[in-house]
């Protein structure tokens, strides 16, 4: 068994983000010197994303812990962890009764170590059972205690020590029914309420997460899952969380994103974006590594708006180590850091979402690093809108591309100082002749025209494919 790590707290004012460094928690906790700038301080995902007390975390892949590279990268932009896929059943419980403890094991101790959380994954799935689970003829009582006993077993091992855990994972069909999975055949709806109820007995501190993908937007699946969500809650099953996937595909992002977490924070439960990566057609190009990472920081940003949010997850942070191509076959790309274990733009668009800046621990690609951008709507009427862009860039810059995404419908029909471009729901606007020179710390702005008058939240601007914060016009 492993002793539970105490993480040390991060005090944040009232709408005041501290300025000193993340703690890292343990008897490890960083030490700061007031000479140090606030760019060094905040220079890493983890660093930047405690000051908003938020914690981003990736999947770790077991066979790549023996990698130091990859050690250093995991160790150092992440605050939690998850078992990608050493925890799952046909894992851990091979055959009937024998647990296999060395991957999860592993994984403690790496998280151990490095002063990090721990996220479980996964206790009940329709998928990667093993054989003798999944081709046996249990009764439902049989089959209950099976389950209740895995709970239990994996849970009790680590109890006190891991801080989340799928309890429940992919339990919908698109249209929001329960999927006709060997649970559901054998024990009915109630499976989902007999799980919560023995991982709280298993782990009473432990935070319980319902787990699913394409909920991300309001849609037949996510109705599902919420009408589940408000009604066992209302039974006293003790659900405390539900986990968004969010395998999304570049320039799909859906416009509701954050109003869908916010309708189920709004019943009381923690959400947490839980499997985040952001796929395209490849080969990849400039222009599409640019949008993916104003893509990933809107994600970011939709999770610092909303209170109950407590964290992002990205599945695996190397496009090496990606399960997408060997699923979608022609995508990928689809993680911050590239196959060589470089960061992309988008590790940037997640860094400077969370507040913090380029240029430290890890710094990624892309002369916008460090910049302010106003998006303010001058006038708007019945049938469109007059929109004005600020930017502010903190290097000098020879040639700008910003980026931003339009409400799903929303066309722009006229624009002014800019060439401007729209694909979907993601505007790109380049400088023309005589705005391309902006010096450090300068500004240039530029305008356009929609043919809609909709009320919507400003947008992240990324500015040469790096996240902007958000600032006044």
């Amino acid at each position: 068994m492993f002793p539970l790590m105490r993480r040390a707290a991060v005090v944040i004012a009232a709408g005041v983000l501290l300025s000193g460094a993340a703690l890292h928690g343990g008897a490890q906790a960083s030490q700061t010197s007031v000479e140090e700038s606030p760019s060094a301080q905040l220079a890493t995902l983890r660093e930047a994303a405690s000051t908003s007390g938020k914690f981003i975390g990736t999947a770790i892949a077991d066979h790549r812990l023996s990698d130091a590279t990859y050690n250093g990268i995991a160790a150092r932009e992440f605050s939690s962890v998850t078992a990608e896929n050493a925890m799952k059943w046909d894992a851990i419980q091979p055959q009937r009764g024998t647990f296999n403890w060395a991957a999860p094991d592993r994984l403690m101790q790496f998280a151990q170590a490095n002063s990090q959380q721990v996220y479980g994954h996964t206790l009940v799935w329709h998928s990667q059972m093993p054989g003798w689970l999944q081709n046996g003829n249990f009764s439902g009582t049989e089959m209950n205690q099976i389950m209740n006993t895995h709970i239990s077993t994996v849970m009790g091992r680590y109890r006190g020590q891991i801080n989340r855990w799928d309890v429940v994972n992919e339990a919908f069909n698109e249209d929001g029914s329960l999927r006709n999975s060997k649970w559901y055949q054998v024990l009915g709806r109630d499976y989902i309420a007999n799980a919560f109820r023995a991982a709280r007995a298993a782990d009473p501190n432990a935070k319980l997460f319902i787990n699913d993908y394409n909920t991300d937007g309001i849609n037949a699946k996510s109705n599902g899952m919420y009408n589940l969500v408000r009604d066992l809650r209302a039974q006293g099953v003790p659900i405390d969380g539900v986990g968004f996937q969010s395998h999304l595909i570049l320039d799909q992002l859906p416009s509701d994103y954050q109003a869908n977490l916010q309708r189920f924070a709004d019943l009381g439960v923690e959400v947490v974006v839980t499997e985040l990566d952001i796929r395209m057609r490849t080969p990849s190009d400039a222009a599409k590594l640019q949008r993916q990472s104003q893509q990933f920081a809107q994600v970011v940003q939709a999770c610092l708006n909303v209170s109950r949010c407590s964290g992002v997850t990205v599945w695996g942070f190397s496009d090496r180590d990606s399960w997408v191509p060997g699923t979608f076959p022609g995508e990928g790309a689809a993680l911050p850091y590239d196959d060589n274990y470089q960061p992309k733009p988008a590790y940037n668009g997640i860094l400077t979402a969370f507040g913090g800046s380029p240029g430290g621990g890890d710094p990624g690609p892309g002369p916008g690093a460090d910049c302010t951008a106003a998006y303010q709507v001058a006038n708007r009427w019945n049938a469109g809108s007059v929109v004005e862009v600020r930017v502010t860039a903190r290097q000098a810059l020879n040639g700008w591309t910003a980026t931003f995404a339009l409400p799903a419908g929303e066309s722009v029909t006229s624009s002014w100082n800019t060439q401007l471009t729209q694909s979907g729901t993601t505007v790109t606007a380049r400088n023309v002749a005589h705005n391309a020179t902006v010096p450090a710390g300068g500004t240039f702005s530029f305008g356009f025209q929609t043919n809609s008058g909709a009320v919507y939240s400003a947008p992240v601007v990324s500015l040469n494919g790096t996240a902007c914060t958000a600032g006044t016009a």
